[in-house]
């Protein structure tokens, strides 16, 4: 690839996201997004209860090229006026990671243009910045990432320079656990948006479900740490209970104590790291800021410290294209060299590894 100028002012970047079951293909100009054309393989999933990596694969497959096209189109460009390409290198599923990469590799080669390969979760913070109000980025900034894959708190000094995991799930994610207290329940996949919808219908008081990694205990050595697979046993114990005792399961209120004690663990740790290291800031990612009580509740949890709230549209909560697009721009107008087309599919890529050069 020869050497060319870059637009470092405005970059005009493509990105690609294939870590799980989205395809996502996003444009940007600098801080402006263009496109955000998101292709989901939920449907498939959902006849086996959650992501079967083959099968996201394959979708991936399928479903990228028109997603491209698609998305070209909404931003009225062609990819000759691209500046840069930028894709999930990881972390993520290994198969369709590996599609993502390749398709980036492939238009990179034949565009002659450069590739930048970004870290998915940085991704998710970078989203922020395509807020359409212009409310400007603060650095340092804690960001909590919840999802159906992770759950991580960070701490964000640079976006393209410093980020920091202060704390991460230790068993399932909260997206995940979400999924399988809901077939415990017999609510379809996905079961976030099944249990939101039951839990408004319930009492978030009606059980005291345990909060993971809370205990003075836990707190010594797991303090941003989470853990929900006790949780969600917890639950399964409590519905056997009242099976076998002939009780009919109040469902709603299930999920609602289900919900809250999520919710709470989440913001109880967000809040502490928000004091902890004296940043006054706090921004929320993944799919599951979607639910609306842990939106409500970081809402309350964030005025009573003195924290600023940053919430990302949710068309930019959930893996998307867009965001990894902006951070591909970050990088470039940070004046940061191109990823070399050595780099591979890392489903294990640490989130303070920012770019895979």
């Amino acid at each position: 690839m020869r050497a060319r100028s870059l637009n470092r002012d405005a970059p005009l970047v493509l990105g690609i996201e294939t870590s799980c079951d989205e395809t996502g293909i996003g444009i940007v100009r600098g801080r402006k997004l263009l496109s955000n054309t998101i292709a989901s393989s939920m449907e498939e999933h959902a006849r086996y209860g959650g992501v079967v990596p083959e099968v996201a694969a394959r979708a991936h497959l399928e479903e990228l090229v028109p997603a491209l096209t698609a998305a070209v189109a909404e931003a009225g460009i062609t990819l000759d006026d691209l500046d840069a390409i930028a894709v999930t290198s990881g972390p993520g599923l290994s198969g369709a990671l590996m599609v993502g990469v390749g398709a980036a590799k492939a238009l990179a080669v034949a565009l002659d243009k450069p590739i930048y390969a970004v870290n998915h979760l940085v991704g998710h913070v970078g989203a922020d910045i395509l807020d359409e109000s212009g409310t400007p980025f603060d650095y340092p900034t804690i960001a909590l990432l919840v999802s159906g894959g992770h759950t991580s708190l960070l701490l964000v000094r640079d976006l393209v320079g410093d980020v920091e995991l202060l704390g991460e799930t230790i068993d399932d994610a909260a997206g995940e656990a979400f999924d399988k207290v809901a077939r415990l329940l017999g609510l379809p996949y996905p079961g976030g948006p099944e249990i939101d919808r039951l839990a408004a219908l319930g009492d978030p008081t009606a059980i005291r479900f345990p909060r993971g990694l809370t205990l003075p205990k836990d707190m010594a050595k797991h303090r941003y740490d989470f853990s929900f697979s006790g949780l969600k046993t917890s639950v399964a114990r409590w519905v056997e209970k009242q099976q076998d005792l002939g009780n009919e399961v109040p469902i709603a209120d299930v999920a609602a104590s289900f919900r809250e004690a999520v919710a709470d663990v989440l913001l109880t740790k967000a809040i502490a790291a928000c004091a902890d290291h004296q940043v006054p800031r706090l921004l929320l990612g993944g799919g599951v800021v979607a639910n609306a009580r842990v939106r409500e509740l970081a809402t309350e949890r964030a005025a009573a410290a003195g924290v600023a709230l940053r919430i990302p549209p949710l068309s930019l909560c959930t893996d998307n294209g867009a965001m990894i697009a902006e951070l591909g721009a970050q990088l470039i107008m940070a004046g940061h060299a191109p990823s070399t087309l050595d780099f591979s599919a890392d489903s294990t890529l640490p989130v303070t590894q920012i770019q895979v050069s």
